[in-house]
């Protein structure tokens, strides 16, 4: 089936009072996103539907942003179909990495984690997924098999590697996570944070969170040790930051592997190889601290 025009998708949803114009937002990796005012507010249209090979389901984005909503950490949902998310705009400042590095930002940060662990799950209705990067990996091995992806033949090593990362793991306490805690999906209206774009939400481990977080913004290992000492409200211990390595080696493992699945299912124009290489080299280097951290 041909994809179908994003733009008109956006222009052409029943829930506008009037004709409306979409103008195109820059950064969609996995949806096209649109800015468009209508009855006197402005909004964000995500355009985008299932995707089998990601897990993404949109009915339980939806229900994740309405839930996020309502425990006051998300934009409310305007309206929801399995092709569109609207949701309504917020003024303000996208977060940037080097915001996210900061340690005047940490506290605000760990609240705004906090609420949606703990609240979310208070809204959620009826079953929610739980997003275990482990087993994601090794869904993903299978989809790269089925595309006879040039990746491959790297997937042996991927797979014993998170073999070893799952046990450095260990047992987990359960929250309701984002899982895709990146800088860009961070807004800063100037009296609080709110966190957008719940397609890969559902239950996991606080670890995930706070690993994507540092992971994705290249944070030094103080800055993580901050996060961790605030999220947990105690000192890092060799345990806590042994357990912390194993699960941002596996949520960058995980983010390259997305890649270079992206690489052939997805439609998007963004270069996923350039993203595939520059995952694959951090996924290395936390591997390395890792490993020096010993048995």
């Amino acid at each position: 089936m041909a994809r179908q025009d994003p733009l008109h998708v956006a222009a052409t949803l029943p829930c506008w009072g009037a004709r409306v114009s979409p103008v195109p937002l820059g950064g969609g990796m996995t949806n096209d996103n649109f800015l468009v005012e209508d009855g006197g507010r402005r909004y964000v249209a995500r355009i985008g539907g299932d995707i089998p090979a990601h897990n993404v389901v949109r009915a339980t984005e939806a229900a994740a942003s309405r839930a996020a909503h309502a425990a006051g950490v998300s934009p409310r949902v305007h309206y929801a179909d399995p092709n569109a998310l609207v949701i309504d705009f917020v003024e303000g400042r996208t977060l940037s990495v080097e915001d996210i590095r900061a340690p005047t930002t940490h506290p605000r940060l760990v609240d705004l984690i906090r609420r949606a662990h703990h609240e979310i799950p208070k809204h959620f209705p009826g079953p929610a997924p739980l997003f275990w990067v482990f087993q994601v990996v090794r869904h993903y091995g299978r989809v790269l098999n089925d595309l006879h992806s040039e990746h491959v033949s790297a997937l042996p090593a991927f797979a014993a590697m998170a073999e070893r990362l799952e046990r450095a793991v260990g047992p987990i306490d359960i929250v309701f996570g984002h899982n895709d805690l990146l800088a860009a999906n961070l807004i800063d209206d100037g009296e609080r944070l709110w966190l957008i774009d719940w397609e890969y939400a559902g239950f996991n481990s606080p670890l995930f969170d706070i690993a994507g977080l540092a992971s994705n913004s290249e944070a030094r290992p103080e800055a993580i040790e901050h996060l961790l000492a605030l999220y947990f409200g105690r000192p890092v211990d060799d345990d806590l930051r042994r357990r912390m390595a194993a699960m941002t080696a596996a949520s960058l493992m995980r983010e390259t592997l997305w890649s270079m699945v992206s690489e052939q299912t997805s439609g998007i124009d963004f270069d996923y190889r350039a993203y595939t290489a520059d995952n694959l080299r951090r996924f290395q280097a936390a591997c390395a601290a890792f490993e020096d951290m010993g048995p």
